[in-house]
């Protein structure tokens, strides 16, 4: 005769209680699945906005070689249109002004070791008395003109240790100059050149605002 194996629970707890924690058990254990796969989904999903995000960082890093490469090219074709348009006129534009400049000069170098001065001059106009140095920019900038500047500084001290005695004068030139910059520009004494019609203006320091000399 077979015998039958019993199950002796421990005092107190009946066989009811037992399989309701065997069957909350299996729905933790289930709820512990769910969030899990939850869990691996969000990881997904934020994989996913990595990757997106990623695609917009390379595409965006594209846009500004682009943007880079056009800006290059039009400070490019400004620099042609100074050559061939804009230093022909100056002389008679400054003319107009009472300058009488015997030479103009595009593109200028100056490497002095000995002195440790280094800097190029967009545009040189002199005679015998006087020297305009013009820096041209597609958009000058107040960082532009103080820079201009300080190449106004080391010419004259190059000038000096020549012996060059003649006064020096500075112009900024620009495409598209805001009135704040064109304002700081001119409250340093410097000539503002600017677009107008088919051809280019030349504005003086002048009023409350003095032609500055070094």
């Amino acid at each position: 005769m077979a015998k039958t194996k019993t199950v002796d629970y421990p005092r107190g707890i009946t066989f009811e209680q037992v399989w309701a924690a065997i069957q909350e058990t299996d729905r933790q254990m289930k709820e512990t699945d769910r969030k899990m796969q939850e869990t691996d989904r969000k990881m997904q999903e934020t994989d996913r906005k990595m990757q997106e995000t990623d695609r917009i960082v390379k595409e965006t890093a594209q846009q500004m070689k682009e943007t880079d490469r056009r800006v290059g090219e039009l400070t490019n074709r400004f620099g042609e249109v100074v050559e061939h348009m804009i230093v022909p006129n100056l002389v008679a534009r400054f003319q107009d002004l009472g300058f009488e400049f015997e030479k103009a000069h595009h593109g200028t170098q100056i490497r002095d070791k000995e002195h440790t001065i280094f800097t190029e001059i967009d545009v040189f106009l002199e005679n015998g008395d006087k020297v305009m140095v013009v820096e041209t920019k597609t958009k000058p900038t107040v960082a532009d003109i103080n820079e201009h500047i300080k190449r106004m500084e080391k010419l004259r001290k190059y000038a000096d240790l020549h012996n060059d005695k003649r006064i020096y004068l500075g112009a900024v030139a620009g495409v598209v100059f805001g009135e704040s910059q064109k304002t700081y520009a001119l409250k340093k004494g410097f000539y503002v050149i600017e677009p107008a019609g088919d051809t280019f203006s030349i504005i003086e320091p002048k009023g409350k605002y003095h032609p500055h000399e070094w």
